[in-house]
């Protein structure tokens, strides 16, 4: 899934999307890290882990949820600048199963949504 964001926002962006305090403003209620794993907490009671598996500095991050027994999956997060336009965009790469799919997209639109109205993005 793909996101426009404002030009020029690429360091706010990153912020939002790579540390525990970025991903408690739209994500998650509670987000901590330890080494690489990092919980996210919603609510009083939903709580999951996942463990960071690669990154690159204001590109992109990948998690995989370390109860998901497919070891290949993963979600990723990325910030995508177009230099012929100028643009931003927010990449979501998140697998799914395939009757999950529009839950999954649904839930990404609220997140993002909720991301673009606390940071002015």
């Amino acid at each position: 899934m793909e996101y426009m964001l404002k030009a020029g926002s690429g360091n706010i962006v990153w912020s939002i999307i790579s540390t525990p305090s970025g991903l408690e403003t739209w994500f998650a209620d509670k987000v901590t890290a330890k080494d690489k794993i990092y919980t996210f907490q919603w609510g009083k009671s939903e709580k999951r882990e996942a463990e960071l598996i690669n990154f690159r500095t204001n590109n992109f991050i990948r998690f995989h949820w370390l109860d998901d027994e497919n070891r290949k999956s993963y979600f990723e997060i990325k910030i995508v600048y177009n230099e012929l336009t100028e643009d931003l965009m927010l990449e979501i790469t998140d697998w799914a199963e395939p009757d999950e799919i529009e839950d999954l997209r649904d839930l990404w639109n609220s997140d993002i949504e909720k991301m673009r109205r606390v940071s002015g993005l």
